[in-house]
């Protein structure tokens, strides 16, 4: 099992598929890996995909930390540093999408292009509500609650109800793996990340990639990001929800290829 010892100590699961050019696809607040799966051969066909769980989930170390974007951030770069990774392109899916923001401004000689997928600028009120929400509920209710509300936010209502028995297994497979206190300790992360006033510095070519439907990160945010960063593109679906990426894997295969591959 490819294990990474991180400076202090802690353990990074990580794995890699395919080869060519590297690109690190950057989960979101859950964390682990398997978030890219139905995307992971497809891509793997043109580049070295590079994948970890995030410390705190997965197979990686779950010592309760003081979690911040920046750290997670850090993980990824030693990530990159253990692989000989010079400069990769990125894929980062909502809070991996933070993490690729604060790569880009405080390591930008690490990418080459950028994706930021369902991401967002800065917690505003409908953010921090949300997510104060989803933090009441696993601690008043527990894992599968959470998880059970994280399905209702995340998933299209006609995905959730033609794929209903999948996602019920994930639910519980999820929420019986899960560290409230570590959950808790990363959403409290990513209420604290607000890189706004810094994105017109992103110099890497950048596509912006979202669902119109998204109730997790509203579409106003990826709007804001393309209008922010010089050398962004928008992209916005009709329909995916905040899962997109998994809901419509082709098109999201398709759309991100073509930009990473383009001159």
């Amino acid at each position: 099992m490819p294990l990474l010892t991180l400076t202090d100590g802690d353990q990074l699961y990580y794995e890699t598929h395919g080869k060519g050019p590297p690109l690190a696809l950057v989960s979101g607040l859950g964390g682990t890996l398997s978030f890219w799966t139905p995307n992971v051969k497809a891509l793997a066909k043109q580049f070295r995909v590079i994948l970890h769980d995030h410390r705190g989930t997965g197979r990686s170390g779950r010592r309760l930390i003081q979690f911040s974007v920046e750290q997670m951030a850090d993980d990824l770069l030693q990530l990159l540093d253990h692989l000989k990774v010079k400069q990769a392109d990125l894929i980062g899916h909502s809070t991996g999408g933070a993490i690729g923001q604060t790569i880009a401004l405080d390591q930008s000689q690490r990418l080459r292009k950028l994706v930021l997928s369902a991401t967002w600028t800065s917690p505003d009120e409908y953010f921090r509500r949300l997510f104060d929400l989803r933090a009441e509920v696993l601690r008043t209710q527990g894992p599968l609650a959470y998880m059970q509300g994280t399905s209702l936010f995340g998933w299209p209502a006609a995905f959730l109800r033609d794929h209903a028995e999948m996602l019920q297994n994930e639910e519980h497979a999820v929420a019986a793996a899960m560290s409230p206190e570590i959950v808790l300790a990363r959403i409290a992360a990513i209420q604290r990340f607000d890189r706004r006033a810094e994105l017109a510095r992103i110099e890497a070519p950048t596509l912006v990639f979202a669902a119109r439907d998204d109730l997790i990160t509203p579409a106003y945010f990826s709007e804001a990001l393309a209008h922010a960063i010089p050398k962004a593109r928008l992209v916005m679906l009709p329909e995916g929800g905040h899962f997109y990426p998994r809901v419509v894997p082709e098109i999201f295969q398709k759309t991100v290829i073509e930009f990473l591959t383009e001159d």
